[in-house]
């Protein structure tokens, strides 16, 4: 017969053998039931011991599944982080790039403007000099002139002397004003190489913080793993060592009936007790052999007083 010993454990121990047993003394119970209690005491303890374990595990392993969720968190914020940054350099850049067309561009239209200024300036200027010099100096310039008029023969663009002098001036002052927007420009541009190095060093400091954490937290991760691993293995030899227990605690209660049925056999009976009725069956068998113990003191005593009659 099929005996379902953890119903037996889970129901008969708990609700009938607890019930008889509260109250009675302990020195009338006998051994066998004892270590029946006593495994039964120990299965108990061991089933809470592992349903503890079970609650903090279960408390743990909830706890790295919202850290790991927190940790995918920030990493997608970093990544959405470098997503912005490279696009501020690219907007960086595109702005520098424009900035830089529309200062050559103004550096060109001013150039223009400024020269013909200059031009119009300096002409103006060097032909009310070039008067007055002319006529103070007229003939201490008269070789001059000559090689002037040479010169001016030679360039068929120019009409006049005059003309041939402003424009050596306005090319030269239009020179020294690009020399300088360009020493400016050059340092503007400078000035921006350098902030944008300090954004990329701040970047790599930041990206090389962020590595560091992200391996000290998969440090911490890997540990928690491990963690779980031992308490898992702890897990299972305690279910072996409750599954232990447990077929002991069955083969006890089958040798129990198996004495309770053979006494009933021993007695010409049918037992009388239910099946599951560990207890009564201990108890009964008990009772057997108190009387065969007193049957056979009896006889014993019976052989003793036959010589002496």
């Amino acid at each position: 017969m099929a005996v379902p010993w953890e119903k037996y454990f889970r129901l008969a121990l708990q609700e009938k053998l607890s019930t008889k047993i509260q109250g009675r003394n302990v020195d009338h119970v006998p051994p066998p039931l004892l270590r029946l209690l006593e495994k039964r005491q120990e299965l108990v303890d061991a089933d809470q011991g592992l349903q503890a374990q079970k609650e903090v595990f279960q408390t743990m392993k909830a706890s790295l599944k919202q850290r790991w969720e927190q940790l995918e968190q920030k990493e997608q914020e970093l990544k959405g982080s470098f997503v912005r940054f490279e696009k501020f350099l690219q907007d960086a850049e595109a702005r520098r790039s424009r900035a830089l067309r529309r200062a050559a561009e103004e550096r060109q239209l001013a150039g223009r403007r400024e020269a013909e200024a200059l031009r119009l300036r300096a002409q103006l200027e060097e032909l009310q000099r070039e008067r007055a010099r002319l006529q103070r100096r007229l003939w201490r310039l008269e070789p001059c002139a000559r090689l002037l008029g040479q010169v001016l023969e030679q360039l068929p663009e120019f009409q006049e002397v005059p003309e041939l002098v402003a424009r050596f001036d306005c090319l030269a002052d239009t020179q020294a004003a690009l020399r300088l927007t360009e020493r400016q420009r050059l340092a503007e541009l400078g000035e921006a190489r350098a902030r944008l190095q300090r954004l990329r060093d701040a970047w790599q400091d930041e990206l090389l913080r962020q590595g560091q954490r992200r391996a000290q937290l998969l440090e911490q991760l890997e540990a928690a793993r491990e963690r779980t691993l031992h308490w898992e293995s702890k897990c299972i030899q305690i279910q072996n060592t409750a599954a232990e227990k447990t077929l002991l605690l069955g083969r006890t209660r089958m040798a129990a009936l198996n004495l309770f049925q053979l006494v009933c056999q021993h007695q010409r009976r049918p037992p009388a007790l239910d099946i599951e009725d560990t207890e009564g069956h201990l108890e009964q068998v008990k009772l057997f052999i108190l009387d065969l113990s007193t049957m056979l003191a009896g006889l014993h005593q019976a052989k003793s007083s036959i010589p002496a009659s």
